[in-house]
C-alpha cells in the first residue's frame, strides 16, 4: 500500500509548470497567483501580451517562482502551438493548463450575428479545444499532466433575458463541460486528469458592464449574498491542478456562492 502523504504535500506545486490562457488580467490572474503561492512556475498567455509579461513579472516577483507572458490569440492554431513550444522550451516540461480565455457577446438571440456568434464559440470552446490538443500531446508523452477547463454556472441552465443575454456565451461555456467529460474519459486512463470549474458572478472586464447595469439584482440572486472575490478561485484552481486531486476526473467544480444550489 502506498504510504499516505500529508495534506502539503498534496497540495504542493513546487517544479510544476502551469500554462494558463487569459491569464494576465481577471480571474485568469487570481487562478495564476494561487498556483504561484502553491510553488508553480507559470506561463501566462493572452491577446495582450505586454499585460502577461507585466502580470508574469509582478506574479514571479511576489511568490519566489519563474513566470513568462506570451502573446497568444487563442483563435490561432499556430499561435497556440508556439505557446506550448515555447513553455516547453522555457521549463523542459508542462504538467497544467488552465484554459481561462474567454469572451462574451451581449445580444438577444434573435438580433446575435453570425459574426458575434462565431467569435465566441472560437474563443471559448475552439480555442480550449485547441490549447488541451496542443498541450495534451506533451502530456501523453510524459504520461501525466492536469488540464482545468474554466466554465460557468451558465454552462448547466437557461435565464431570462434580464438577467443575462448572452446565448452564445452559455453555449459556449455548456460545449466545455461536455468536452471536459469527454476528454476525462479518453485522457484519464493515460495518466490526465480533466476537470472544469464553473465560476459565479466574478468582477472582470467581461461583467463590469453586467454590475453596473444590473448589479444589486444579480447579488439578490445568489445565496451567499455577496460576488466572487479576489482569493475564492484560489483553493479551487490549486486542487484540480494538485495531487490532491488526483482521484478527479470529469468534474464540475461550481464556485458560485450557491447559485446552482437553488
Amino acid at each position: 500500500m502506498t504510504p499516505s502523504r500529508s495534506v502539503h504535500d498534496l497540495f504542493d506545486l513546487t517544479g510544476k509548470v502551469a500554462l494558463i490562457t487569459g491569464g494576465g488580467t481577471g480571474i485568469g490572474r487570481q487562478m495564476a497567483e494561487g498556483l504561484a503561492e502553491a510553488g508553480a512556475d507559470l506561463v501566462l498567455c493572452g491577446r495582450d501580451g505586454e499585460r502577461c509579461q507585466t502580470t508574469a513579472a509582478e506574479i514571479a516577483e511576489a511568490a519566489g517562482v519563474r513566470a513568462i507572458g506570451v502573446a497568444c490569440d487563442t483563435r490561432d492554431q499556430i499561435a497556440i502551438q508556439a505557446t506550448v513550444d515555447r513553455a516547453v522550451a522555457e521549463f523542459g516540461h508542462l504538467d497544467v493548463l488552465v484554459n481561462n480565455a474567454g469572451t462574451t457577446w451581449a445580444a438577444s438571440p434573435e438580433e446575435t450575428s453570425l459574426e458575434g456568434w462565431q467569435k465566441v464559440i472560437d474563443v471559448n470552446l475552439t480555442g480550449a479545444f485547441l490549447f488541451a490538443q496542443a498541450a495534451g500531446r506533451v502530456m501523453l508523452e510524459q504520461g501525466h499532466g492536469k488540464i482545468v477547463n474554466i466554465a460557468s454556472v451558465m454552462a448547466t441552465r437557461g435565464a431570462p433575458s434580464d438577467y443575462i443575454d448572452a446565448i452564445a456565451y452559455n453555449a459556449s461555456k455548456g460545449g466545455l463541460v461536455t468536452f471536459t467529460k469527454d476528454l476525462a474519459c479518453k485522457w484519464g486512463p493515460r495518466g490526465i486528469n480533466v476537470n472544469a470549474i464553473a465560476p459565479g458572478w466574478f468582477p472582470s472586464i467581461m461583467s463590469d458592464k453586467a454590475f453596473a447595469v444590473r448589479g444589486e439584482m444579480l447579488r439578490q440572486k445568489i445565496p451567499l449574498g455577496r460576488f466572487g472575490s479576489s482569493d475564492d478561485l484560489k483553493g479551487a484552481i490549486v486542487f484540480l491542478c494538485s495531487a490532491a486531486s488526483d482521484f478527479v476526473a470529469g468534474h464540475v467544480l461550481a464556485v458560485d456562492g450557491g447559485q446552482l444550489a437553488q
